[in-house]
C-alpha cells in the first residue's frame, strides 16, 4: 500500500504527521454537543454503550457493558439516530459508538454530532476506535487507573474526561471526498476481515460441538462397542451391558480440608478447568481466607452453582476454593466422573433436574442432592480406558481451537492496524477501486455474551 508523497509533523500523543494536504482542527470545530434534555419525556427507550457491542437498546441487551438504567429517565438525555456516542467515564478503554437510533442515554455519556458536511462521522467514528487515540486521553482524565501487574496491561479505567479537555483535542481533517473514501475502503476491509473471523469462530463453534459428543459418546457407551442395555437412569436410554448404575454419594467421599498456607485461590471454571485465580477478574473475593476451603491435587471438584455449564474438573493444584464447590475424593477413576458429569451438562440434564436461585444456574450445593445424582460405571479398567481416550481426543481437538484462536486474533491485530494506517494517513487509499461486496459487521457483542471463561464463583 503506497503512502502520500508528502507529510506534515504535528503535535500529538498518538500520531507523529498527517499528509501535507489535510488539516488538523480542534474537535470543536468537529462537533458539537447534543445537550437535549428528556424532561419532559421524550422517549423511553434507553441505549447503553459498552467498549465492545458499541451501541445498543438496553431493551434488547442480555447483559454485560454499558450502564444500568435508572428509574428516572428524567434525568437522561437525548441522543439521535447518527450521533456518536461517547462515555466519559470509558472512552479511554473505548466505551464509543455510533448510534443506529433516538433514545435516552445516561448523564455520563456525550452526544457529538459533526457541525457540517465537511464531516464524514463514519470516519470519526472509525478515528475514535483507534487504541493510540484513546490512551492518548489518559493525561485528561481524572479517576482511578489500574495495572495487571504481572502484564502492564490496563486492566481497571474509571477516568472521566471532561467536554472542555475533549474539545481540546486536534483531530486530522481529510478532505471530505477523502473522508468517504476512507470510510468506503475501511467498510470492504473490515467487512472482509469481520467474515474471516465468523469462519474461524464457525470452525470452533463445530470443534466445540464435536468435542462434546465425543465425551458424551464415550462415557455412555464405552471403547469396546459391546452390547447395550436398557438404562436403569432415567434420562439415560441404555448403558454398554456390564455396567453399574450407582450414585455419587456411594463413590465419591467429600472433603472438607484445611486450607494449606500460603494458599492460592483456585477457580472451577465454566470452561471445565480449575484455574489459579491470580490477578485475573474471574469469580467474586471473600474478604476473608476463613471462608474458603482446601484443596489437593487430584481432588475433583464440583460447582455447586455453574454444574449446568459442565463447571466440573479435577485440579491440578494444591490451593483453596470457594465452599460453593464440592471437593471430593474416590476409589473410582475421578477423571472418569468428571467427564460423566460434564456430559450430564452438555445434554442439559442439570437444567432439567435442578432449579436455580439466579438465571443460568443449577442449584446443587446441597451435597445430599448432588451426591443423589446416579451415574453408570464400568470397571475401574475401563472407566481409565476411556478417560485416557478421551484426554488425547480432547488434547487434539483443543489444539486445533488454539491455533484457529492465534488466526483469530492475528486478523484482529490487522484490522486494529489497518485501521489506525488508513484513517491518519499513513497510508493513501485514494485510487483504490471499492468492489460490490456484502457487508460483514464485527460480532463483539455476540462474542462478549458467549464468553467462555464467564465464571460466576459464589462465597456465600
Amino acid at each position: 500500500m503506497r503512502k502520500y508523497a508528502k507529510y506534515t509533523a504535528v503535535e500529538s500523543l498518538w500520531m507523529h504527521s498527517i499528509p501535507d494536504h489535510w488539516e488538523y482542527n480542534k474537535l470543536r470545530s468537529i462537533f458539537w454537543q447534543r445537550k437535549e434534555k428528556n424532561d419532559p419525556i421524550k422517549t423511553t427507550e434507553i441505549l447503553s454503550l459498552s467498549a465492545k457491542a458499541g451501541v445498543q437498546l438496553y431493551s434488547e441487551k442480555e447483559h454485560g457493558g454499558g450502564n444500568k438504567a435508572k428509574d428516572d429517565i428524567t434525568k437522561y438525555n437525548i441522543a439521535h439516530n447518527g450521533d456518536i456516542i461517547v462515555n466519559c467515564m470509558n472512552i479511554i478503554s473505548g466505551s464509543v459508538g455510533l448510534s443506529k437510533w433516538h433514545g435516552a442515554i445516561s448523564p455520563v455519556y456525550y452526544a457529538l454530532v459533526t457541525r457540517n458536511g465537511a464531516y464524514n462521522r463514519f470516519y470519526y467514528h472509525y478515528l475514535f476506535k483507534i487504541e493510540t487515540f484513546q490512551k492518548s486521553l489518559l493525561t485528561l482524565g481524572r479517576g482511578i487507573l489500574m495495572h495487571e501487574s504481572s502484564t502492564g496491561k490496563l486492566n481497571t479505567i474509571r477516568m472521566r474526561v471532561s467536554m472542555g479537555d475533549l474539545n481540546n483535542e486536534y483531530l486530522p481533517v481529510p478532505p471530505r471526498d477523502e473522508q468517504d473514501q476512507i470510510v468506503r475502503y475501511l467498510d470492504w476491509k473490515v467487512s472482509s476481515i469481520n467474515r474471516l473471523i465468523h469462519g474461524y469462530q464457525r470452525q470452533i463453534k463445530l470443534l466445540e460441538e464435536y468435542k462434546k459428543t465425543q465425551i458424551t459418546h464415550l462415557v455412555t457407551h464405552g471403547v469396546k462397542n459391546g452390547e447395550m442395555v436398557d438404562s436403569e437412569i432415567y434420562w439415560l436410554e441404555s448403558v454398554p451391558k456390564g455396567w453399574q448404575t450407582t450414585r455419587l454419594k456411594h463413590i465419591l467421599k467429600k472433603q472438607e480440608r484445611p486450607i494449606p498456607s500460603n494458599a492460592e485461590l483456585l477457580i472451577c471454571s465454566n470452561s471445565g478447568e480449575v484455574k489459579k485465580r491470580g490477578e485475573s477478574k474471574m469469580g467474586l473475593v471473600a474478604e476473608s481466607n476463613d471462608i474458603y476451603q482446601g484443596v489437593k491435587k487430584g481432588d475433583l471438584l464440583i460447582h455447586g452453582m455453574d454444574t449446568w455449564h459442565g463447571a466440573i474438573a479435577v485440579s491440578d493444584y494444591d490451593g483453596m476454593c470457594t465452599p460453593v464447590v464440592h471437593v471430593c475424593t474416590s476409589t473410582e477413576s475421578v477423571r472418569f466422573i468428571a467427564y460423566y458429569l460434564k456430559m450430564m451438562a452438555y445434554t442439559k440434564v442439570f437444567k432439567a433436574i435442578s432449579n436455580g436461585v439466579r438465571q443460568n444456574t443449577s442449584d446443587f450445593r446441597s451435597w445430599d442432592k448432588a451426591g443423589a445424582l446416579y451415574i453408570a460405571l464400568p470397571s475401574i479398567e475401563e472407566q481409565e480406558l476411556i478417560s485416557d481416550t478421551i484426554d488425547v481426543a480432547v488434547a487434539n481437538i483443543d489444539n486445533s481451537i488454539s491455533v484457529i484462536y492465534r488466526s483469530i486474533e492475528a486478523l484482529k491485530e490487522y484490522r486494529t492496524r489497518l485501521i489506525s494506517d488508513v484513517v491518519t494517513g499513513q497510508v493513501d487509499v485514494r485510487g483504490v477501486v471499492i468492489p460490490d461486496y456484502t457487508p460483514e459487521e464485527d460480532n463483539a457483542a455476540e462474542e462478549e455474551i458467549n464468553d467462555p471463561e464467564e465464571v460466576t464463583e459464589n462465597a456465600d
